[in-house]
């Protein structure tokens, strides 16, 4: 009896110190970090973030617009339709949302919610509407700054680092959807670095907090109450939120909002390249042992590249000395380069690794600094092309240079590897396997030679006025 007291009382006190450990262990750091709810950050962060809305004048603005060109006394009608006096111009409005960075004014917002305005105005939590002025915009990135007169009391919404933030961890969107203004809505970072195909410096963040109509402009804050994102576009085929959105990185809109303030628009670095994706066909064809990578499809003559050595049918691997894996790599790589900075980029050559020097040139406002081709073609086991040398009336529709030899694509066989590829009727091929293309025969001759090595011809093909590559597997 005596026993079996002293084991039940054993048992307690382990009991007893087991529970005294968990109730004294450490929370682990994240846990600590994750907050009950977001009520503290958000009554904080509510009066920095802004509805922002837009009017425009565009009844006459559209008429005048929609004449022809070589109407005759088209000024004539411009000038009546916007200065005669008459009925008021019915305007067209737009709703969206932004917030403060500074505390003399400044808002960030979306290019897309104040382009073409004729009005501005910005209304705060309080209901208060203030006239805005449009500091600059940058249609590239779709990040504009306006600035008001400062505000009593005026709260500011700090910048975050945006690469800090990893897919799971917290973010909470605040804007105006639907012109419900001071909307809260919470979720996570979904992805990072995506490429939702609206211009040449994509790399958004994505996320599952509630986006919709009027959040355009506003801010994604992290869990420590910091602006890690521009929140800008979803994707939707109803319109509405189906937990889907992207925002531009906070480290992106901050370099381009202080451009904007400083100088009213935003300068990028260029070299001259037209890029185009190396898809595994392609790395067949010219040796290479991945996609990594990206494929020079064509030189700006007299640009930086072509000054620095850059040939077309090169594959730029490192831009100083940082791994390129793709065009868009590139191309924000040489966009966040100061112009007149020299850089190196190595490159292969006839499989061999070359470094070549190279000084950024300026190229200024929404033009790209490099232009990407996305066409993506892969091969089949046929050719079926139909050839025939460039007809010299063709010359000029076809907008070859002077002394540009190749030939002519008059018909593509459906289903064949040439139509799988991607070529086209008009088409110009002006190389094979890198060897100058000037009849028929050259064309067959490579593909005949890639069916005995059992690999891709490389054909290097002139279209629209631009270059690209086609890779076709015997």
């Amino acid at each position: 009896m005596h026993r079996l007291a002293r084991h039940i009382d054993l048992r307690r006190q382990i009991l007893a110190v087991a529970l005294a450990a968990l109730v004294l262990a450490p929370v682990p750091a994240m846990a600590q970090q994750i907050p009950a709810d977001f009520t503290a950050i958000v009554k904080q962060k509510m009066p920095a973030v802004v509805a922002i809305t837009t009017r425009q004048r565009v009844e006459e603005r559209e008429r005048i617009q929609s004449l022809p060109e070589d109407l005759p006394f088209r000024e004539f009608f411009r000038r009546y339709y916007d200065e005669r006096p008459g009925p008021p111009r019915q305007p067209r409005q737009s709703l969206g949302s932004g917030f403060v960075i500074s505390a003399d004014g400044h808002i960030v917002t979306n290019n897309h919610v104040v382009e073409d305005a004729d009005e501005i105005q910005v209304v705060f939590g309080d209901r208060n509407n203030v006239p805005a002025t449009l500091v600059g915009r940058d249609p590239a990135t779709d990040i504009a700054v306006l600035k008001v007169d400062p505000q009593p009391n005026m709260a500011v919404a700090p910048w975050g680092n945006s690469d800090a933030a990893e897919p799971g961890s917290w973010v909470i969107a605040i804007g105006s959807p639907f012109g419900l203004g001071g909307t809260v809505t919470v979720g996570v970072v979904s992805a990072r670095s995506r490429d939702i195909r609206s211009g040449p410096y994509d790399d958004y963040i994505q996320t599952d907090a509630s986006i919709n109509r009027g959040n355009s402009g506003g801010p994604l804050f992290n869990a420590q109450g910091e602006v890690i994102g521009v929140n800008t576009a979803i994707f939707s085929p109803s319109g509405v939120n189906i937990g889907i959105g992207f925002a531009v990185p906070s480290n992106t809109a901050r370099l381009v909002a202080d451009q904007l303030i400083r100088t009213g628009r935003v300068e990028r670095g260029y070299v001259g390249l037209r890029l185009q994706e190396i898809t595994p066909a392609i790395a067949q064809a010219l040796g290479l042992p991945g996609t990594d990578g990206v494929l020079v499809a064509s030189v700006e003559p007299g640009g930086p590249a072509e000054k620095a050595g850059i040939r077309t049918g090169d594959v730029v691997t490192r831009f100083n000395g940082q791994p390129i894996d793709s065009g868009r790599d590139l191309s924000r790589a040489v966009a966040a380069t100061s112009p007149g900075t020299q850089v190196s980029l190595s490159v292969i050559r006839d499989g061999q690794t070359q470094e070549l020097s190279a000084v950024i040139g300026q190229r200024s406002g929404a033009m790209a600094a490099l232009s990407e081709s996305r066409d993506g073609p892969d091969g089949g086991r046929r050719l079926g092309l139909a050839l025939s040398p460039i007809p010299e009336a063709a010359r000029g529709q076809l907008g070859l240079e002077p002394g540009i030899s190749g030939v002519l694509v008059q018909r593509v066989e459906p289903n064949s590897p040439a139509a799988e590829s991607g070529l086209r009727p008009g088409d110009v091929i002006v190389s094979a396997n890198n060897g100058a293309v000037s009849a028929p025969s050259d064309v067959a001759s490579a593909w005949a030679e890639a069916q005995r090595q059992k690999k891709p011809v490389l054909l290097r093909v002139r279209r629209d006025d631009q270059y690209l590559f086609v890779a076709i597997e015997a």
